[in-house]
Order: C-alpha cells, then sequence, then structure tokens
C-alpha cells in the first residue's frame, strides 16, 4: 500500500524557491499568488491557485503539514533606504497619515491562516514566514536569518548556516546600503551581470538577475515601471528562497509519523 504525500501549502509562491526545497523532500505543495510569475522560461514548479491571499480562509488547509510564505517586501525595502520620499512615507506610516494596517495587511494575514487551518485541523500547523531585515520596525523582531532572508513564525531551533557575503559585487560598493531592509550590515545583495544567474544563492544572498546592476549605470527603481516585466521578474528573483533553506525546512516539519511503515 503506497502512503500518500504531506501537503504543504506555499503563499505568495512566486517563482517557487520554498516550493523547490518542498517537492525534493517529498511533499506535495500547493502555491498560491495574486498572478502568475514566467519569466524566461522560469515558472512556479507546482501546483498554482491564482487568488489573493487576502481573501484566503484557512480553514481549506486542514490537511496541511505546513505552510509556508514570503510576502511582498517592496515596500519595507524601500523605507528602509537612504532616499528622502523613502524616509518620508516611513514618517507617515509612523505618524499615524498612512494606515500602518494596511502596510502589515499581507504579512499579518499569514499567521490569520495559521490560526484557522489550525482551528479546523485541531492540531498545530508549523508556518515559517520570510521577508527582509527591514520589516522588522513593523511587525517585529524575526526569530532568525539566513543572510537576507529573516524568518518568522515557526522557526527550528536547529537552522543551516551561511557563508559571509562580500561587501563589493561588480565594481559597486554596497556598503554605503548597510543598515537597510536590502543590504544588513554583513550582507550585501549581488549585482548579477547575467539575467540567467539564479533567483538566489545558497550562501543566503539575495540575487536580482540585471536589476541591481542598474545601479551601476546610473540607473534605480524609478527608471522602470512597477508593472514592467523586467521589474516583476528581477523582483521575483530576488525573494526566491535559497533551495537550502526550503529543504532544511521541508526536512524538520516532515510528518514522518504519518507515512507507511
Amino acid at each position: 500500500m503506497s502512503c500518500s504525500k504531506p501537503l504543504a501549502i506555499d503563499l505568495f509562491c512566486g517563482l517557487g524557491g520554498w516550493t523547490e526545497g518542498l517537492l525534493k523532500e517529498g511533499y506535495d505543495v500547493i502555491g498560491f499568488d495574486i498572478e502568475r510569475h514566467e519569466y524566461d522560461g522560469e515558472k512556479y514548479p507546482a501546483q498554482l491557485v491564482l487568488q489573493d491571499v487576502l481573501t484566503i480562509h484557512g480553514s481549506q488547509f486542514k490537511d496541511a503539514a505546513l505552510i509556508v510564505a514570503s510576502p511582498p517586501c517592496q515596500e519595507y525595502s524601500y523605507m528602509a533606504m537612504p532616499w528622502s520620499r523613502a524616509k518620508e512615507i516611513e514618517r507617515q506610516y509612523l505618524s499615524g497619515e498612512r494606515d500602518r494596517a494596511k502596510l502589515t495587511a499581507l504579512f499579518d494575514a499569514c499567521f490569520r491562516i495559521q490560526r484557522e487551518a489550525i482551528a479546523a485541523a485541531g492540531r498545530h500547523i508549523p508556518l515559517v514566514v520570510e521577508n527582509v531585515k527591514g520589516a522588522q520596525k513593523w511587525v517585529g523582531r524575526s526569530r532568525w536569518n539566513f543572510g537576507s532572508y529573516h524568518l518568522w513564525g515557526d522557526v527550528p531551533a536547529l537552522m543551516p548556516m551561511t557563508a559571509r557575503a562580500p561587501t563589493k559585487s561588480n565594481g559597486l560598493d554596497w556598503g554605503r546600503f548597510s543598515k537597510t531592509g536590502i543590504v544588513s550590515k554583513h550582507w550585501a545583495l549581488h549585482a548579477a551581470a547575467s539575467k540567467n544567474d539564479p533567483g538566489s544563492g545558497e550562501t543566503g544572498i539575495k540575487l536580482g538577475g540585471t536589476w541591481f546592476h542598474d545601479y551601476a549605470q546610473g540607473q534605480g527603481p524609478r527608471n522602470h515601471n512597477s508593472k514592467s516585466n523586467k521589474r516583476k521578474a528581477a523582483s521575483a528573483r530576488i525573494a526566491k528562497i535559497p533551495f537550502v533553506l526550503s529543504q532544511h525546512i521541508a526536512r524538520t516539519y516532515y510528518p514522518i509519523e504519518e507515512c507507511c511503515a
């Protein structure tokens, strides 16, 4: 008799960084995203449901063994940058001129969904949420970080180690972006010269194809429309979870007791 595979749910799944590790470890995975991400042959590698995560009720995940999530981080990252417009937006959130609840709505939805899933299942269903360092100011301190990837929720006590990233890449000095939501004091984004470079490294460095290489040409995010394919592809690659991290979480929460002897 064959045993059924455990089910994992990947919220804000993007290109499927979480999912790749889950599939490798033998899970069935269903990903949820508001849009389909397909760039130069890259696409989500499992069953994809196009749905706004805010509209999801967690009771539908009562059979899940694990929930993972990577809510969009662009606004947290932008406010952490040393630009006057970024600092003005941050001030407006802190003063109440902008609705802080809207800023954290997607992040908060992950934990609401987990609570609803647990209530429906009558058992604990672990949740691991990934975001950037800059999110901590708004959602609380992360429990652990794998390089640039900060984690909240049911983070295991034992986690894989990462190698220290260089402070310079492709001639760019990323030290001036230190202490931001994008590059921490000891970590740097790698300005990849080729769009065919992988979306995320095994060392926990977030990569973005040619996106951050634009800074070398005097072009920042303002030079690309937020809905352009180039910007979407870069954002999806930057957000992609490193395989070593996704595989570790998958192994940690694999429900051995559900497998056949």
